[in-house]
């Protein structure tokens, strides 16, 4: 019974002898294999750390934009109140005024007013208010057109509603009213802007 395997007996170490009989025969194959194995775990390891540092540069530009632009929402909402500050003082000019108490209630509003967008401008937030200026789509929204107003075509002859900025990204465009036809408007190195 010598030719019967032992069950207990440990198995053989099958994946050594494997390893072993695929092992190069020579130093010098085996010097290259090394080497290869070597290149490609160094080649493994740049790309490693350079996603790790690409990794890392895009957290920092996301938190600096967080940072940066977090208070878009916030400030969002409060463009409202703005508006009714405004719409408060524009609804009765301060040189119409008859009384004290009426003064004095147009003078809070207005401090209120200042206070408010001396707290945007403190983060970045910048009112658009382009009254005269040439119509720019990326940062006014065109509601009408004015024809025979005496401004060149493509000015902005009213503003219904100043527009917001958050650094350099547009919160709310300016609606305005823009004037058609009449003469060409005059592009700042002199040439003419019509067709």
């Amino acid at each position: 019974m010598s030719d019967e395997k032992d069950p207990l007996a440990p198995a053989n170490d099958t994946g050594a002898e494997a390893e072993a009989d695929a092992a190069p025969a020579t130093p010098e194959e085996r010097v290259v294999t090394l080497e290869a194995e070597l290149a490609e775990t160094q080649d493994r390891l740049l790309r490693a750390l350079a996603e790790t540092e690409n990794t890392r540069r895009r957290a920092q530009r996301e938190r600096a934009d967080a940072e940066k632009y977090g208070i878009a929402k916030f400030a969002g909402d409060l463009l409202s109140v703005a508006d009714n500050l405004r719409r408060a003082l524009d609804s009765l000019p301060e040189s119409e005024a008859r009384d004290d108490r009426t003064r004095s209630l147009l003078s809070g509003v207005a401090a209120t007013e200042r206070e408010l967008l001396a707290a945007f401008e403190r983060h970045g937030l910048k009112r658009i208010d382009p009254m005269g200026e040439r119509f720019d789509h990326n940062f006014h929204q065109a509601v009408f057109e004015i024809e025979h107003s005496g401004r060149p075509a493509g000015t902005i002859v009213e503003v219904l509603q100043p527009g917001y900025v958050v650094h350099d990204r547009l919160l709310r465009p300016a609606m305005v009213g823009v004037a058609k036809g009449g003469p060409p408007a005059v592009e700042p190195d002199g040439t003419d802007d019509g067709a």
